[in-house]
């Protein structure tokens, strides 16, 4: 999900000559200092980073990846889009349909509220929710 929604960012900014900021936040407990090291989430961040870097040279795009260690993923990535002045926020969500209903969960919640510029979210697909309403 988080490939595609980069693709998908890639390809707006290639046509705009755009620099990209690819974030991956680490979410740390509040029992824990905030720059507690998490290796198992660091592991995973760096994976996924590494891969949206293998896209951005594919898509010859031009990226900063990062991973950020926060108490909470929304705010921290508000903090960064303000901070670098961002244009669009494009953002990944899963199509997750506990008892049939849709959730877009805290994280995309407080971005879209509170995002000092437009923001394009990408749900992913899945074959079995065509024909559905």
């Amino acid at each position: 999900m988080d490939v595609e929604a980069f693709r998908l960012a890639c390809g707006m900014g290639r046509e705009t000559k755009s620099k990209l900021y690819a974030l991956y936040v680490i979410e740390v407990k509040r029992e824990l200092p905030v720059d507690a090291e998490v290796t198992g989430e660091t592991v995973k961040g760096e994976e996924i980073l590494a891969e949206i870097e293998a896209v951005s040279r594919e898509e010859r795009c031009d990226v900063t990846a990062e991973i950020l260690q926060a108490r909470q993923a929304g705010p921290a990535i508000i903090h960064e889009a303000v901070e670098r002045n961002v244009d669009l926020i494009v953002a990944g969500t899963p199509h997750e349909r506990p008892g049939n209903s849709f959730h877009l969960g805290g994280t995309i919640c407080y971005i879209l509220e509170n995002a000092p510029c437009p923001v394009m979210l990408w749900r992913e697909y899945r074959a079995a929710d065509s024909g559905q309403a």
